[in-house]
């Protein structure tokens, strides 16, 4: 059978997990006996030392004036969360069950904020009385927040999601530029600062998010460079500093062929040079980049057991008890125009010779149900362990687990 990674763009290399045996290891544990403890497959493994060293890289790479966010929606996971909490600056929720998680943590809650241009009266009665900053995303919304706080006598902590004019480029989600859901026209913050100020709600600053998943420097760099010029333009509407620029995230991980990893030192030195530009102008500005995927996507993995193995007209596949009722993003169906495989191995048979072109597939009805589609992979027999890599953020919680009502997988972190 043809190999297909011949003629292919190969993924990055994923050597963040150990191999011992031809085993993957998982927060120092062998795969195979990870998946004895947790009881059964499929499960999602998250190694929280791979955590706790992605923050301390942003440490080194980012300014220290750079204070770092957890935007919670990436990996909701209270374990997760909880481990976290002790090592960011600050939490962003976008749901009221998400509050409750944060608030769960050691995070005090005036560095919890709240984004979303959907909240609901509850969600925002809450926040209110959370004591969280909620970041403000029309003036309808500001209105109801503003008759919430007479309704129960609390002055609430309210910041300005700014939709900027202009969007981070080669972005795999573009948040801001153009008509958007999310967040207030820059042209009309202005009126919404004076109304803030006239209302005396304590206003905690600007959060100007432009895009996500991205892995060019040169992308980032100019998003910066416009979040700072754009914020500086907006304090001069205010008699007093801006207390928060959440500057908002951006960077991507690579999933697909051909990807490589963001250089995080790049972005870091030229922001050190904007900071420094800038700090004299916002002196008493605290500056946040906020990130999700960033920090968890790659501690993280999806595991499944082949089920069967079948030939169908020359081709091979793997029928495993996962897929995409799971795993959606890794099925190419969120957010994929063409779908692209994601780094997939067979977990306990890493790096031996014998391989073998397969499509992996999980046990739902649906053609759509496709984890790896034809691939150079170990060669697996019924028992073995498929791990898809990159796994850590919008896996469980972005897949349509009641699909067609197989059991939720489990969660562990290690």
């Amino acid at each position: 059978m043809r190999n297909p990674s011949a003629t292919r763009p190969q993924h990055a290399l994923m050597t963040q997990f150990p191999v011992l045996d031809h085993c993957l290891q998982i927060g120092g544990i062998p795969l195979s006996r990870l998946a004895e403890r947790v009881g059964r497959t499929p499960f999602y493994a998250y190694d929280r030392q791979l955590i706790t060293e992605r923050i301390s890289l942003l440490r080194r790479a980012l300014p220290e004036e750079i204070y770092i966010h957890y935007a919670m929606k990436a990996n909701p996971m209270p374990a997760v969360v909880q481990h976290l909490a002790h090592l960011v600056d600050g939490i962003d929720v976008a749901s009221a069950g998400e509050l409750k998680v944060a608030l769960d943590t050691v995070m005090p809650p005036e560095k919890i904020s709240f984004a979303g241009p959907g909240k609901t009266e509850l969600e925002l009665s809450c926040a209110v009385a959370a004591g969280i900053v909620i970041n403000v995303e029309s003036e309808k919304e500001l209105d109801r927040i503003a008759a919430l706080a007479k309704q129960m006598g609390i002055c609430p902590k309210v910041a300005v999601r700014v939709n900027p004019d202009f969007e981070l480029k080669s972005s795999g989600m573009k948040m801001g530029g153009g008509a958007k859901q999310f967040g207030v026209d820059v042209e009309r913050v202005p009126a919404m600062l004076a109304r803030i100020e006239k209302l005396g709600l304590n206003f905690e600053g600007l959060h100007i998010f432009s895009g996500s998943q991205n892995l060019k420097v040169d992308a980032i760099q100019d998003a910066h460079e416009k979040t700072l010029q754009l914020g500086l333009r907006l304090a001069q509407n205010l008699d007093h500093p801006i207390p928060v620029l959440n500057m908002g995230g951006g960077f991507g991980v690579p999933y697909f062929p051909g990807e490589t990893p963001l250089d995080v030192a790049a972005v870091g030195n030229n922001l050190q040079q904007l900071i420094s530009d800038f700090k004299h102008k916002l002196p008493n500005t605290r500056f946040v980049i906020e990130l999700g995927r960033f920090i968890v996507a790659e501690a993280g993995v999806y595991v499944c057991r082949v089920l069967d193995k079948k030939l169908s007209r020359g081709q091979i596949f793997l029928v495993t008890d996962g897929g995409l009722h799971h795993h959606l993003a890794a099925s190419g169906n969120f957010g994929q125009v063409i779908r692209k495989n994601y780094p997939v191995t067979i977990g306990n048979k890493v790096g031996i010779s014998a391989t073998e072109a397969v499509s992996v597939v999980g046990p739902l009805c649906t053609p759509l149900d496709l984890l790896a589609d034809q691939m150079e992979l170990p060669k697996a027999e019924i028992g073995d362990l498929v791990v898809i890599f990159q796994s850590g953020a919008y896996g469980l919680t972005a897949s349509p687990t009641a699909f067609l009502s197989h059991p939720a997988p489990i969660e562990v972190l290690v």
